[in-house]
């Protein structure tokens, strides 16, 4: 495993822009995405890198109407956590009207700009279900 600060995150995004997403697992099968270095489940440092499921399902979400400055061009977008197996990621929804966003919605995560700053921000897809 390799430092948290060395842009294991950046290349966590890279992976999944790419569509080759992953998460680590531990020997008791607990999730987590990087760049955790141990378990926050159970301590365990034994971490294997394991594919993300190409397609996850919102549990959560929240639609943001007055942002921050840092989000001004974004508005209105709706923020959620989707569950891909064992982990969870939070991501912007986007490719479908606000109002349609419902918790159980299945999605695809992807790397995508954000619109205010360019940054890139992990973003959920409605999944077209054309996954193999």
């Amino acid at each position: 495993m390799t430092d948290a600060s060395d842009g294991e995150y950046d290349v966590f995004l890279d992976s999944l822009a790419d569509g080759r997403g992953y998460y680590y697992a531990c020997s008791n099968g607990h999730g987590t995405v990087p760049p955790r270095r141990v378990c926050p489940h159970c301590g365990d440092r034994d971490l294997e890198r394991i594919p993300l499921p190409e397609t996850g399902e919102i549990r959560t979400y929240s639609t943001v109407n007055v942002p921050t400055p840092a989000f001004d061009d974004d508005a209105p977008y709706v923020t959620a956590i989707a569950s891909f197996g064992p982990v969870r990621l939070t991501g912007i929804v986007r490719g479908s009207d606000p109002t349609d966003v419902e918790i159980g919605t299945p999605v695809a995560a992807t790397v995508e700009p954000r619109e205010t700053t360019d940054e890139r921000t992990i973003t959920f897809r409605p999944d077209d279900g054309t996954h193999n």
